[in-house]
C-alpha cells in the first residue's frame, strides 16, 4: 500500500492509498484544498474544523448535483432509445407496406402484360 503526503488548508497529511492511486489521491486532496481556500476567502478564519465540515458539505452537494445530472442524462438516453425503437418499428412497418404495394403493382403489371401478350388489349374503364 502506497503512502502519499498531501497538503490541505496549509497542513500536511500522510494518507495511505492503493498502489497506483497516488496521483488520483493528490488530485482529490487538491480539490479539497481549493474548496477550503475558497471557503476561507468567503468566510475568513472561522476555524479549521468548521472549514473542513463546510468543505465536506460543499463537495457532497457538488457530488449530489452531479449524480442528479447523471440520472437526468440516463433518463434522456432511455427516452431517446425508446424513441429510436419506435422509429425503427414504424420504419419496418412502412417498409413492409411498401413491399406490399410494390408486389401489388408488380402483379397488376404482370396481368396487364399477359393480357397484352394474349391480344386482349388494355382493360377499359
Amino acid at each position: 500500500m502506497a503512502q502519499v503526503n498531501v497538503t490541505i488548508g496549509g497542513r500536511s497529511y500522510r494518507i495511505a492509498c492503493e498502489d497506483g492511486q497516488e496521483d488520483h489521491l493528490n488530485g482529490l486532496a487538491h480539490q479539497v484544498d481549493l474548496t477550503i481556500a475558497d471557503l476561507r476567502e468567503q468566510f475568513g478564519e472561522i476555524g479549521d474544523q468548521r472549514l473542513a465540515v463546510m468543505a465536506a458539505i460543499t463537495l457532497a452537494d457538488r457530488l449530489k448535483e452531479m449524480n442528479q445530472r447523471i440520472e437526468d442524462v440516463r433518463a434522456e438516453v432511455e427516452t431517446v432509445q425508446q424513441a429510436r425503437g419506435e422509429v425503427a418499428e414504424r420504419e419496418a412497418a412502412m417498409e413492409q407496406n411498401l413491399v406490399r404495394i410494390v408486389d401489388s403493382v408488380a402483379e397488376r403489371v404482370d396481368a396487364l402484360a399477359e393480357r397484352l401478350a394474349n391480344g386482349a388489349g388494355a382493360p377499359s374503364d
